[in-house]
């Protein structure tokens, strides 16, 4: 059983104490591949050089992420530019607009998301959103972009199958993680409406782990316990969510799987 986590920050101070405990108790439990989104230029270092130390598992992303945007979120555009240029990535992100706790640079993180969706369209890579209390402004960019074909992520899904359904029909997967487990965030109900080929996994790690590890620092090799609840939800062998799920991401990243 082969699984894909698409989305896992293992580069963070989280894990600097036992970070190659970590992966490798990812890889003894299938998870093969660990896409890292990036956060800002603060991270980017940590992030390439993980990625340097595992290359067959460990897969670096570029992009700010929108709760990283200030007032010099331009400099930082540049500086992903630029290693666009020089570095190989599998992907866009972490990008996206968060108004949970702040629209003070709304009109910012619109046009950093603006600029992250024509670097995926340059460079053919899929994108990674981050998009919480935002969906409309996201959508509207989205569908506002003519720049070329998009594809992606939107990762950490919480909404109902209405906005399911509006990203399947822009052509982009659905990122599920550990919230699908938590009981009361009626996201299960939501997922058994969606088919399950438009569904990714991932874990966000170090944060929200799944029950029954809620409440711990999450790792890679929790991703196992999301592809459990899927299965039930689902009411399908694990096995045929892990082959699904590794089909959608290896089709997504290019990641030669098959």
């Amino acid at each position: 059983m082969v699984l894909i986590d698409t989305h896992t920050h293992l580069f963070l101070p989280a894990f600097n104490e036992d970070r190659d405990r970590v992966i490798h108790e990812a890889l003894t439990r299938g998870v093969e591949k660990m896409l890292l989104p990036d956060v800002d230029g603060s991270t980017t270092n940590s992030m390439l050089k993980l990625a340097e130390a595992y290359p067959d598992h460990c897969l670096p992303m570029t992009g700010l992420h929108p709760t990283s945007v200030n007032a010099n979120f331009r400099l930082e555009l540049d500086r992903i530019k630029q290693l666009l240029g020089k570095e190989r990535f599998w992907g866009i992100g972490e990008t996206g607009i968060d108004l949970y706790h702040d629209r003070t640079y709304l009109d910012q993180q619109i046009e950093s998301f603006e600029t992250h969706l024509s670097f995926a369209a340059d460079y053919g890579l899929p994108l990674i959103i981050h998009c919480r209390n935002s969906f409309n402004h996201i959508i509207r960019v989205l569908e506002s972009h003519k720049n070329g074909p998009l594809t992606g992520i939107f990762h950490a899904f919480t909404g109902n199958t209405e906005q399911a359904n509006r990203i399947i029909r822009l052509g982009f997967k659905i990122g599920i993680g550990g919230i699908v487990t938590f009981k009361n965030s009626g996201l299960a109900e939501t997922i058994r409406k969606i088919n399950p080929i438009h569904i990714v996994l991932e874990t966000d790690s170090p944060y929200l782990a799944p029950v029954p590890k809620r409440g711990k620092r999450n790792k890679s090799s929790y991703l196992v316990y999301i592809a459990e609840k899927l299965a039930e939800i689902y009411d399908l062998p694990i096995e045929e969510i892990a082959n699904l799920t590794t089909r959608n991401a290896d089709e997504l990243f290019g990641l030669g799987l098959k």
